[in-house]
């Protein structure tokens, strides 16, 4: 508010500008741009000027990118050019497998097999609007299930920065409809959207040939079922003395009985308890078993 003579700033302005929802940088910053922000933010909430006293609602650290086990850098000549792999694969493609590369908050290795995968996919997502029958209101309700437990999935990985685990889930999803005989216009639509802010050309092309007239940015994300995207199988962890010895899956809802016995009944099991007392066994629902001898 340069230009404001009656006080350091308008209310209105101040609080529409901070505090920034989100800064994105390296862990070096927290010495230079960090550094400089929170210092002035705190010298204007102390003189009264602000009413809050850090500049930044989140802090995320992106990590490294390397290529032949270095830093990717133009002096060391392990730099990937953009416009090699847009000519040979496409925008999305690039912009996919940067998201799909690995944990957006560690450091991760090039591998342009990668890009093949990623390219591959899409091409996958393309082919399966051969699949749509327009008629179908639903694929099967198993698949149904899937594409719930995929919103969700995507949502909140999106939300966490969990950008690699977002793509993997699609990936999935895109290789079960593509066993399916046919697939619903909403099933196809979905995966779609949720694919659009990954790969936002092909995404917008495919929106229109399923005849929506409006871009896909100006559609409502995906909403999902509680019911049909709770998870009915989770991994069960078996300790013996608190040391892990095996994992089984079961159902969300097992007893503490069958949980027992199932623990017990585990060959990786058996060999560490064989010709012991059981104390006793601790049954925490859905995460572990110990059986303490």
């Amino acid at each position: 508010d340069p230009k404001n003579q009656k006080e350091f700033a308008s209310k209105g302005k101040i609080k529409n500008w901070l505090p920034v929802d989100l800064y994105i940088g390296g862990a070096e910053h927290a010495v230079m741009h960090l550094l400089y922000a929170r210092f002035f933010i705190k010298a204007l909430f102390d003189q009264k000027l602000i009413d809050f006293n850090e500049p930044f609602l989140k802090l995320f650290n992106q990590g490294i990118v390397y290529r032949k086990g270095a830093k990717m850098s133009k002096s060391k000549g392990n730099v990937v050019t953009p416009n090699y792999i847009f000519e040979k694969f496409g925008a999305d493609t690039m912009r996919l497998y940067e998201l799909f590369i690995g944990p957006s908050d560690q450091a991760t290795e090039w591998s342009d097999k990668g890009v093949i995968g990623c390219y591959r996919f899409l091409n996958k997502v393309w082919n399966l609007q051969s699949k749509v029958n327009y008629e179908l209101r639903i694929t099967n309700y198993e698949l149904e299930k899937l594409i719930h437990k995929t919103i969700k999935k995507v949502t909140e990985d999106i939300e966490d920065f969990r950008f690699n685990t977002a793509v993997s889930a699609l990936m999935i999803l895109a290789n079960e409809f593509e066993k399916a005989k046919e697939l619903s216009v909403i099933s196809y639509r979905s995966l779609v959207k949720l694919l659009a802010p990954m790969a936002p050309h092909i995404a917008e092309e495919l929106w229109q040939k399923l005849g929506s007239k409006k871009s896909i940015f100006f559609q409502p994300w995906p909403k999902y079922e509680p019911k049909l995207a709770k998870e009915e199988i989770i991994i069960l962890v078996i300790q013996v003395n608190g040391k892990v010895r095996d994992k089984i899956e079961v159902k969300i809802d097992v007893s503490a009985k069958e949980a027992k016995e199932l623990a017990i009944s585990q060959k990786k099991v058996q060999k560490w308890i064989e010709g012991k007392e059981i104390k006793k066994i601790i049954f925490v629902p859905r995460k572990l078993i110990n059986i303490v001898i």
